[in-house]
């Protein structure tokens, strides 16, 4: 019987991913991306970042015809290509040519190479150099790199959204360097990049940066997005359903993708909730607001801390449409009170999985703040 399950779980999901594969010439792709064909995403280059010795390693390794991992691309509606893994040796293979534009459609300087193990005369190597010769590759050397190939994996536009989001999210997690919000942003972007500039915006929000007070590298690593997208998706989740999130990042991302794809989502109405709630806690008590009340020593210190964020943050949200101005949230007396109380505090500690620690502490938060 599971076995009859699995392969019928199997074939269901096949069907709903069609793939193509072949090589393609270095020259090819760059046409594909100079005509418009080819979107390697330009705002991923602040998430996925290679400094110049990585550069140059994927150069020496193309003009060595050393194999290259494949690239995968989702065909769009129109046929154009997104690239889901690959950005980076994409984006260097542009800038060496001095083709890649950056997010505001101006030229990103080309690479100057460096020195490598194997090819020590790469130091100071240009693509081509109009004033000086002596640096720049010959007409053999740029000719044999455009005509080098580049395997292609391709996943047609037949695929359901679903396989194409789920397929840059495998890829550009195992083994990576960038962060959960990271990765969750450029599928964001890649799904709708208007959405995903509301929430940057939403996240950059003074009073909401004040409250939260995390450290510039929590923010370098869009941290404070995660937080932002915790707050609207989590702020008005039925009760019942916190208890069967599961993995949290998993469900963020799920969640975030279904939101920024719904064209019913009010980004007006939840965006009005998130400034007004974080207007009023940053009045009530600025940076105090997401930290551990003291008793003994008769004040709120220590770090930001994800329970006093779902119990307070979320707690107000839930019921900002009570409240009218920072004085009438008594926000500062009901943090102290909710640290006070060892029965709202009990089963709080370090360790306890995220989703079970917000199963009691959302709904503690709003209770807390019901009018």
């Amino acid at each position: 019987m599971n076995m009859a399950k699995l392969e019928d779980e199997i074939a269901a999901r096949r069907r709903d991913i069609f793939t193509d594969s072949y090589s393609m010439s270095i020259g090819e792709l760059t046409n594909l991306y100079r005509e418009g064909e080819l979107e390697v995403h330009p705002e991923f280059q602040r998430i996925f970042r290679w400094d110049d010795l990585q550069k140059t390693r994927l150069v020496e390794s193309i003009l060595l015809g050393i194999p290259l991992p494949s690239i995968f691309v989702a065909q769009t509606e129109n046929g154009a290509w997104d690239v889901v893994d690959g950005v980076q040796r994409l984006s260097t293979i542009l800038q060496l040519q001095g083709f890649l534009t950056d997010d505001n459609g101006s030229l990103v300087p080309p690479i100057r190479l460096q020195a490598t193990n194997l090819l020590p005369s790469l130091a100071g190597k240009e693509w081509d150099n109009g004033s000086d010769e002596s640096i720049s590759f010959t007409q053999a050397q740029r000719l044999d790199f455009k005509r080098a190939k580049l395997d292609l994996k391709i996943v047609k536009r037949e695929s359901s959204a679903e396989t194409k989001y789920d397929l840059f999210q495998r890829l550009n997690s195992y083994g990576s360097q960038a962060t959960p919000q990271e990765v969750r942003s450029c599928i964001l972007i890649a799904s709708n990049r208007g959405f995903y500039s509301w929430l940057s915006e939403l996240a950059s929000d003074p009073h909401f940066l004040a409250t939260v007070a995390i450290s510039e590298r929590l923010v370098s690593e869009q941290y404070h997005l995660e937080l932002a997208l915790r707050f609207l998706i989590l702020r008005k989740l039925p009760e019942g359903l916190i208890a069967t999130i599961g993995n949290l990042g998993d469900f963020l991302t799920s969640e975030a993708v279904s939101m920024a794809l719904d064209p019913s989502f009010d980004e007006e109405t939840e965006g009005n909730a998130f400034r007004k709630t974080f207007a009023l806690l940053d009045d009530a008590g600025n940076d105090a607001m997401f930290k551990r009340w003291n008793e003994t020593r008769g004040r709120f210190q220590g770090a930001f801390l994800n329970t006093a964020f779902e119990v307070v943050g979320m707690g107000l949200g839930f019921n900002i449409d009570s409240y009218a101005n920072a004085e009438e949230t008594s926000a500062i007396d009901r943090a102290k009170s909710f640290w006070s109380n060892d029965q709202y505090t009990t089963g709080f500690a370090t360790g306890v999985r995220a989703d079970a620690r917000m199963a009691k502490s959302i709904p503690l938060g709003r209770q807390l703040f019901a009018k």
